[in-house]
């Protein structure tokens, strides 16, 4: 009989972790699992959903944006997060993908660093490693330390997308959260690194890239060219419960076009 006991406490404490990011788990549940850079507008939209409807629980699980779209693959998670597009291979396994917003990703160095601008082609020799000292971009005598993110991340898939460094950076470290980033360059008079410009604190310096600044005119009109979309995954042809949903409906809606915004990023829509 005890056994039988221990057994059932496993299966429930089991179900009750599962139920954070379970796809369709509880009515009340609204579980969200993957980028790390959309923590600010995803969060700020789930805190406005629970504060107007009584009783709902909407769960958060920044693990990065290849592990949320794997999470809604396997059903563990209703709503996915990926801060860059789903790839070819991810729509063939059923899953489908709707832009919340634009973020721009923004290129940020210690602020005691007196550089305050640098291009694409420049950003790309610093993190191939053909530029590796700060005096030959106008800066100090000293070393470049290129920090980025680990292989999972939609934010490392965008910057070197766009800087044409895929698989060819030179990281000094990969770390596996934008905040991770953020602290290590704000410690490191040297370091160089990626943050979505949403999360970007006064402990950094985002540079301007081209001459043009990370802000919401220059995402909204393509000018900042180092920016990508916030995207919400789910499963295609496969209805979401009824909370889920509504969230999705919620977060799509002229009423979230605000919350967005003051997140620091661009509405879709």
């Amino acid at each position: 009989m005890k056994k039988i006991i221990s057994i059932l406490t496993v299966v429930v404490v089991f179900a009750c972790v599962l139920a954070g990011c379970s796809a369709n788990g509880n009515e009340k549940t609204v579980g969200t699992d993957g980028s790390t850079s959309m923590e600010k507008v995803i969060g700020a939209l789930g805190e406005a959903y629970e504060s107007d409807n009584s009783g709902v629980t909407f769960t958060y699980n920044p693990t990065g944006s290849g592990t949320g779209i794997t999470a809604v693959a396997e059903g563990r998670c209703d709503i996915g997060l990926s801060s860059r597009k789903l790839k070819d291979e991810e729509t063939a396994k059923g899953l489908k993908e709707t832009v919340l917003a634009y973020d721009g990703i923004a290129v940020i160095i210690n602020p005691s660093n007196p550089v305050a601008d640098i291009d694409i082609e420049t950003i790309a020799k610093i993190y191939k490693g053909e530029i590796t000292n700060w005096k030959d971009v106008g800066g100090n005598d000293g070393e470049i330390v290129p920090i980025g993110r680990e292989a999972n991340s939609g934010t490392r898939d965008g910057f070197e997308s766009i800087t044409g460094t895929e698989d060819i950076c030179k990281y000094r470290q990969e770390l596996s959260s934008t905040g991770d980033v953020i602290t290590t360059v704000a410690n490191n008079p040297n370091a160089i690194g990626y943050a979505s410009v949403a999360t970007v604190k006064d402990s950094v310096k985002a540079v301007t890239v081209n001459g043009i600044a990370p802000t919401e005119e220059t995402i909204k009109d393509g000018s900042y060219k180092i920016q990508r979309p916030f995207v919400l995954v789910t499963k295609d042809n496969t209805a979401l419960s009824e909370t889920p949903q509504k969230f999705y409906d919620f977060c799509l809606s002229e009423e979230a076009k605000g919350i967005i915004t003051k997140a620091g990023v661009v509405p879709a829509n």
